[in-house]
């Protein structure tokens, strides 16, 4: 068994929202955490800075205020996702925005970092690593944190290429902290299955994007809604690191998806300036390959009570086989 920190047992399903970059904000995750999982938000969705403190405000109390009505039946715990790559001139304020509200579970990208890890632990919270293979895992959990995010093949965003079979199998090898799987899950089953090849969660973000709370604009929730895995191209050029982006957006946007050149990571910029290659890709979308099992848009709510019919559907599909 895993060593699973206080802090994210007993959640209604093992599931964690991952952080949508610029479609996460307050009224997602307040959602996402009522329903029983793990919601989460980048702080640098939270434009000008100033405005940090005032969604943490908002989550705290609102989560707070849920939690006094439901004696019986809390709120999940919320994180934040904290870009640690060397161009987020913000991440020294957004951190001790963080430290002040007593962010529960970080999540952090792009880079790992002691001092970002111990101001976390100061007040007991906990980190969890994003990673694309098993060298990255080791290093994160070397410089202190606590759990790791698997991103295997398909997901959406900076996706790697490692089949979730193989990555989780590596890193369970030398690793018995908590393990979230991210990856083209979109369904209850596949819930189930990231945790029978040895994960603890399931991160899952494309989904999300098709929810009426997250702030995605309707043709990119419609296009989640009509295009599958078919639809999903995996490019460097956006950012410099490959991730995987729909179709629709890239055409939109005048490019050939079949022909697109390759980035340059050392233009990539988080802090989100005027003249940065970010911004003028603002309109493409990024999404993972597990979209061709939403078919509506739906409440946060809704979304995760389905899962949570399709998982408990799956369990018992397998009882019988294991029996």
């Amino acid at each position: 068994m895993s060593k699973i920190p206080a802090v994210l047992q007993n959640l209604a399903l093992p599931v964690i929202g991952s952080p949508l970059f610029i479609i996460s904000n307050p009224k997602l995750v307040i959602e996402q955490c009522k329903a029983g999982i793990v919601g989460a938000m980048p702080a640098l969705n939270a434009r000008p800075a100033s405005q940090v403190e005032e969604w943490l405000h908002e989550i705290t109390e609102t989560l707070a205020a849920y939690d006094r009505a439901n004696p019986g039946k809390p709120a999940a715990p919320f994180a934040i996702n904290q870009i640690v790559h060397k161009s987020n001139d913000r991440l020294e304020h957004d951190m001790e925005m963080c430290v002040k509200y007593k962010v529960p579970v970080y999540i952090t990208s792009l880079g790992a970092r002691e001092d970002i890890n111990a101001a976390a632990h100061s007040y007991g919270a906990v980190v969890l690593h994003d990673i694309i293979n098993n060298r990255f895992a080791r290093k994160a959990i070397e410089k202190g944190a606590d759990g790791l995010i698997a991103v295997a093949a398909g997901a959406g965003g900076h996706a790697g290429i490692k089949s979730p079979f193989a990555l989780v199998q590596e890193i369970r090898q030398w690793f018995d902290g908590p393990i979230a799987l991210s990856g083209s899950i979109s369904t209850g089953g596949a819930v189930l299955a990231a945790q029978a090849m040895g994960a603890d969660f399931a991160y899952i973000g494309s989904a999300f994007i098709a929810t009426q709370e997250a702030r995605a604009s309707d043709d990119y929730k419609k296009a989640i809604v009509e295009c599958n895995s078919d639809d999903i191209v995996y490019s460097s050029l956006f950012t410099g690191v490959h991730g995987n982006y729909l179709k629709p957006s890239i055409v939109a946007a005048g490019l050939d998806p079949d022909n697109l050149p390759e980035g340059d990571v050392s233009t990539m910029k988080f802090s989100g300036g005027e003249g940065s290659k970010a911004k003028a890709w603002k309109e493409i979308w990024g999404c993972g390959q597990g979209i061709g099992a939403v078919t509506e848009v739906m409440t946060t709510a809704a979304y995760v009570a389905k899962l949570k019919r399709e998982y408990d559907a799956a369990r018992a599909r397998l009882v019988p086989q294991a029996a």
